[in-house]
């Protein structure tokens, strides 16, 4: 947790001066149209800058800048050393801004701070020293042919990449799109969410800095109808990536069909269970974790717990229990203050959205239960209090769909094959955990559940070397670790005739 008080990160907030144009050819410039619109402080209500509201012809632009400098081979044809410098120096320059990033991240999106400082910043810088270290780690091969040829297989860069970055993780999830199509030789268009879009701007500037050069990562602003709609289309783009919901998810996949059949890696969300037993060595820890699970970052994560399963004979010691920790730690407060563990949601649409399944879980018979209460003093902000589901079907709403709020379902379950079946009757598997002590148990679950990602005895434990991804409709592709490198690359065979 960050060891200055809230007085430190409102200082820091007050001072920031944000870049609010488009990042073009290396400049900062506004929309061709002159439109705007705003970037809100969800704490408060307060308008904290003007972004440019794009269209069509400032992709066109920024995807012409890309492409320009992908062809001129400034970032494409660098040796692999060089590139790994910058991309070194980048990192420094990202580390060494880490406050203003912090703060810029909580005041754009109700971000409790303390999270920006523990995960999202050294997150990001680490993502990209160690994509950077991997650069002259990926080689090609020489294959086995008759002595009268030589045959090699060699990768190379895609071109431009279109990443399409999400609100809820600013800085962290464009770090992951980012690193790795830099890593691997592409130019980039970067389109941030227009409800948290203001890293993204120092994130590019601090990429010329470091000595990248320009044309190489642009940044546009704007609305998903109006920017992410034609970056995907756009014939210029060789790869989408992409993380939001399913919904939009596969309209990627649409646009490229109706395009030019570009890459497409999409990361869309989960309605992730947490599993726990009866045999779990530490109760008290499963508590924990499930809790964080489900209401970190007022549970706008895309593996959030949503689901928790317990074992039939816990379950009413397990609900207490949840909901004692629960109240003690998550209380809405000052996003800014680093005791707080529950900040605003991150605008007016998404907390309707999350009051909506409320009223859904209520009509089809679950029990509600609020965790708190929203103080007065925050009345200006968009805050949900905490609250959970119990008497819950698993084919209700609340248990099918993906809330992306502080809204857990707990559900009881009676052996292995019954949480093993409740878990996977789901469209979505991104992660999941298992709590328990028999090692047989964890090993068949751990093969048995439909999920990109499977915890055992504890959740949402992350590592670079990590694959992050899901199966079904939580998308295709991984983000993170080498493969990410590696998806950003296309091979090229080469026949030589020594006849």
């Amino acid at each position: 947790m960050s060891t200055h008080a809230a007085e430190h990160w409102h200082g820091i907030a007050r001072g920031l001066e944000p870049d609010t144009g488009n990042f073009i050819d290396g400049v900062f410039q506004p929309a061709l149209s002159g439109a705007t619109f705003p970037s809100i402080n969800p704490a408060t209500g307060e308008v904290i800058a003007e972004l440019p509201r794009s269209e069509q012809a400032d992709v066109d632009a920024a995807v012409a800048s890309a492409i320009g400098a992908f062809r001129r081979g400034d970032w494409s044809r660098l040796a692999p050393r060089d590139r790994m410098a910058i991309l070194y120096r980048f990192a420094d320059r990202l580390e060494a801004h880490a406050d203003e990033f912090a703060a810029m991240d909580t005041l754009d999106m109700g971000k409790p701070i303390s999270l920006m400082t523990e995960f999202d910043v050294p997150d990001s810088v680490y993502a990209f020293r160690f994509l950077a270290e991997a650069i002259d780690k990926v080689d090609g091969a020489v294959t086995a042919t008759d002595p009268a040829a030589l045959h090699y297989l060699i990768r190379q860069p895609l071109g431009v990449v279109g990443c399409i970055s999400p609100w809820n993780y600013p800085l962290a999830m464009a770090t992951w799109k980012v690193a790795p199509a830099l890593a691997a030789g592409n130019t980039v268009v970067l389109k941030p969410a227009e409800q948290s879009p203001l890293s993204a701007n120092l994130l590019a500037r601090l990429f010329i800095e470091a000595g990248g050069p320009p044309g190489v990562f642009n940044v546009v602003h704007g609305y998903g109808e109006e920017v992410g709609r034609p970056l995907a289309l756009h014939a210029d783009v060789a790869k989408i990536s992409f993380t939001g919901s399913a919904e939009v998810g596969r309209l990627m996949f649409r646009y490229a069909g109706e395009s030019n059949m570009k890459r497409v890696s999409t990361e869309c969300g989960g309605k992730s269970p947490q599993i726990i037993f009866s045999d779990t060595a530490d109760l008290d820890r499963a508590v924990e974790y499930a809790v964080h699970g489900i209401y970190g970052n007022q549970g706008q994560v895309c593996n959030a717990g949503s689901r928790i399963l317990v074992e039939h004979n816990i379950f009413d010691e397990f609900v207490q229990r949840f909901e004692q920790f629960a109240r003690d730690n998550y209380q809405p407060g000052d996003p800014m203050d680093p005791e707080t563990m529950l900040g605003p949601m991150v605008d007016g649409h998404q907390r309707s959205v999350v009051e909506r399944y409320i009223e859904s879980g209520i009509a089809a018979g679950a029990e509600h239960r609020r965790i708190g209460e929203v103080p007065e003093a925050l009345s200006d902000g968009y805050y949900q209090p905490a609250s959970f589901f119990v008497n819950v079907d698993n084919d209700m709403r609340i248990a099918r769909e993906e809330i992306f709020g502080p809204v857990a379902c707990l559900m009881p379950f009676r052996n292995s094959d019954d949480a093993t079946r409740l878990a996977n009757d789901s469209v979505y598997g991104l992660a999941a955990s298992i709590w328990t002590a028999d090692l047989n148990t964890a090993h068949r679950m751990a093969r048995d559940l439909e999920s990109g990602i499977v915890w055992v005895n504890c959740f949402d434990h992350l590592d670079m070397t990590m694959p992050w991804g899901g199966w079904k409709q939580s998308g295709h592709g991984r983000d993170k670790c080498i493969q990410s490198l590696i998806d950003h690359t296309q091979t090229k065979s080469v026949w030589i005739d020594l006849s």
